[in-house]
């Protein structure tokens, strides 16, 4: 007598290609961490369609910009892992040419999207500003062939912009914590309520088995060298590695809330 099939309960997982969350999904997209009864099928898109798309509770476990979070928190609850900080370090406004910051309201900034935390952190340094939005991945493009004087950057381009050309206006990162002290919260993992307490224990313990999560970087990052890869930012990293590898604490998940 042939045991009953167990039933595989598919999970959708949708996150951004950039390198941070390629490291972070690793394990789960290579299946080198599994969860008994759970099948993982992976989506890649750009961080503002993320923030839209979990509007409508689409993925059952998503990335999205800590901005974006007060307006599904109904719907999606925090993972305790994953999140993204930036200490000193930030989305940061480019420029074809030495823009002084105080210079920022008078232009028109290409923007990655309006529910991104850079979009939030943009408009609490200037509020005024006129901004448009841009696919994340041609902002610096377009800024160098003159279509907008000035764009804010996210991902790995605030690495990259230099070696184009562009000059840095503002990292609002530093601004962040020059005016606060603190490190600017950028945007984290979030889960379907819906999916029960059984299942929610279950996928959020897949992000604390870190594997191999420093080669994947190395190899999936669009435009990093292995230079780069080898030797980052000491405040990038930092965060990056702590908060892919350990959860967020009670302090930084009621300061999301406020964000």
């Amino acid at each position: 007598m042939s045991s009953p099939q167990k039933t595989i309960r598919e999970i959708t997982v949708a996150h951004s290609p950039d390198s941070d969350d390629a490291f972070m999904f690793y394990g789960m997209a290579t299946n080198k961490v599994r969860v008994p009864g759970v099948k993982f099928t992976h989506t890649l898109c750009d961080i503002e369609t993320l923030n839209r798309m979990a509007l409508e509770g689409h993925y059952d476990i998503t990335a999205l910009s800590f901005h974006a979070y007060p307006y599904i928190q109904d719907r999606y609850a925090i993972m305790p892992s994953g999140g993204s900080v930036g200490e000193g370090y930030g989305p940061m406004i480019v420029a074809s040419r030495n823009i002084p910051a105080d210079e920022i309201g008078k232009i028109k900034i290409a923007v990655p999207g309006t529910m991104t935390t850079a979009y939030l952190a943009l408009k609490l340094y200037a509020p005024d500003c006129v901004t448009e939005v841009v696919p994340f991945d041609q902002i610096m493009p377009r800024v160098l062939d003159g279509k907008y004087e000035a764009g804010l950057i996210i991902h790995e381009g605030q690495l990259t912009y230099g070696k184009v050309g562009l000059y840095r206006v503002i990292d609002l990162g530093k601004w962040w914590r020059d005016l606060t002290g603190m490190p600017l919260p950028l945007g984290g993992n979030a889960i379907r309520r819906e999916l029960g307490p059984t299942l929610l224990l279950a996928a959020t313990s897949t992000f604390s088995r870190p594997t191999n999560l420093l080669a994947c970087t190395s190899t999936s990052a669009r435009s990093i060298t292995e230079k780069m890869a080898a030797k980052p930012s000491p405040n990038c990293w930092k965060w990056a590695t702590s908060a892919a590898l350990f959860p967020i604490s009670p302090i930084w998940s009621s300061s999301v809330m406020l964000r």
